[in-house]
C-alpha cells in the first residue's frame, strides 16, 4: 500500500504528512519526500509498530509511553528516536522526569513553556505537539491566544534589545528591582 493523497497531503502507512507539492517516494513502509532538486524533507524513517515489536529496547519505551499517556498513539518523534535506543530512552526518562513527574510547576505551565521555547526555536513539530498536550490539560483559547501574543512581544522586545545591545541594569543581574 502506497502514500495516499489527501486534501493537499500525501500519507505513508506510519501518518507522516508530506506537502503535496514535494515528490515523494515511498521506501517499503517509510514515505521520504523530496523537495525541489532531490532533497530529503525527512532525514530519518519512522519505525512502524512490526519494526518496534522486534526490537526490545524500543518497545519497552514505546510501552512505557502507552502505559503513561494511557494511549495506543505513539507520536513521530518517538518513531523517529527509535532508530537510536539510546536517545530513545534518554529522551523518555527526561521527559517523564521534567515534564510528566509532580514538581514545582503544574502540567500545563510546563505545556505553555515548552510551546514557547519551542516557537522560539521554531520548531513547529513541537509547537503543534505541546498545544495539543495543552489543550489536554485545560488550555483555553483565552489562554492559547494570550500565550501568542507573550510569544510574540518578546519575540519584538528580544530582538530589540539585542539590536539596541543594550546593557544588563546591575540591579537585574543582582536579582532585585529597586522599589
Amino acid at each position: 500500500m502506497g502514500p495516499a493523497q489527501r486534501s493537499g497531503t500525501l500519507r505513508s502507512r506510519t501518518g507522516y504528512v508530506a506537502p503535496a507539492c514535494t515528490r515523494s517516494v515511498d521506501h517499503g513502509s517509510h514515505l521520504f519526500s523530496e523537495a525541489g532538486k532531490g532533497g530529503l524533507l525527512t532525514t530519518i524513517r519512522l519505525w512502524t509498530d512490526e519494526e518496534v515489536s522486534a526490537n526490545p529496547r524500543v518497545k519497552a519505551v514505546f510501552d512505557d509511553i502507552r502505559l503513561t499517556r494511557n494511549s495506543e498513539f505513539i507520536n513521530n518523534f518517538w518513531r523517529a528516536l527509535a532508530n537510536d535506543p539510546d536517545a530513545l530512552e534518554r529522551t523518555w526518562a527526561a521527559i517523564r522526569q521534567i515534564m510528566i513527574a509532580p514538581g514545582a510547576l503544574d502540567p500545563l505551565t510546563k505545556e505553555l513553556i515548552y510551546i514557547a521555547v519551542s516557537a522560539a526555536h521554531s520548531c513547529s513539530y513541537c509547537v503543534h505537539s505541546h498545544t495539543a498536550a495543552a489543550r489536554a490539560k485545560g488550555m483555553t483559547p483565552a489562554q492559547h491566544a494570550e500565550l501568542v501574543a507573550i510569544i510574540a512581544l518578546a519575540s519584538q522586545t528580544n530582538a530589540l534589545a539585542t539590536a539596541l545591545q543594550i546593557p544588563v541594569d546591575p540591579e537585574f543581574e543582582a536579582g532585585t528591582i529597586p522599589r
